[in-house]
């Protein structure tokens, strides 16, 4: 079975200096890197999905500025592809999907920002699609949430989301550490 990499919105703005820093984005950068290099190493197909803001109001991914760039820690190579995404879902209005199909990929590995919104959503989706799933938790972030006057700091917020997508037995996805997908 062919294997995709899918690296999600790692960009600029989330990293210290940009306009939306999230919560121990440089590990998960780090993690991240490591991955893509193994992942090239055994002829994974590369997929990178930048986010663009199209939403009225967004303060970050906006167009054209070098907080909407994919991240030196992740950087594609001339030949990957790379997929621009304007909503959380990677496979909404993309070309995703026909890409997977057409290189007959059936199992993704996937990493990137945010747990809670973006890589959830790709996951649940991919289930969906029929594809076998695993995210590399600890190269993923996410930033603290609020609801009824109360923050869920972002380390819970990942932790809760992560063992959610493995609900069920593992539904959506397999859930391991960088150190674990470096060994397989």
């Amino acid at each position: 079975m062919k294997k995709a990499l899918v690296i999600i919105d790692v960009q600029n703005d989330y990293f210290p200096g940009g306009t939306h820093t999230l919560f121990e984005v440089e590990q998960a950068g780090k993690n991240a890197h490591e991955v893509l290099v193994y992942a090239r190493s055994k002829g994974f197909e590369i997929i990178h999905i930048q986010h663009i803001a199209t939403n009225e109001g967004a303060d970050f991914f906006l167009a054209e500025t070098e907080g909407a760039k994919i991240n030196n820690c992740v950087q594609p190579n001339d030949g990957e592809k790379i997929i621009i995404k304007n909503y959380p879902n990677s496979f909404r209005d993309t070309d995703l999907l026909n890409h997977l199909r057409k290189n007959e990929i059936n199992d993704l590995v996937v990493c990137g920002m945010m747990t809670d919104v973006c890589v959830a959503a790709t996951v649940r989706t991919a289930m969906d699609f029929g594809f076998n799933t695993t995210i590399i938790g600890d190269a993923c972030a996410t930033e603290d949430r609020e609801l009824y006057g109360k923050t869920v700091d972002a380390k819970d917020m990942h932790i809760s989301f992560l063992a959610g997508l493995t609900a069920l037995g593992n539904l959506y996805a397999y859930v391991i550490t960088t150190e674990q997908f470096l060994l397989s």
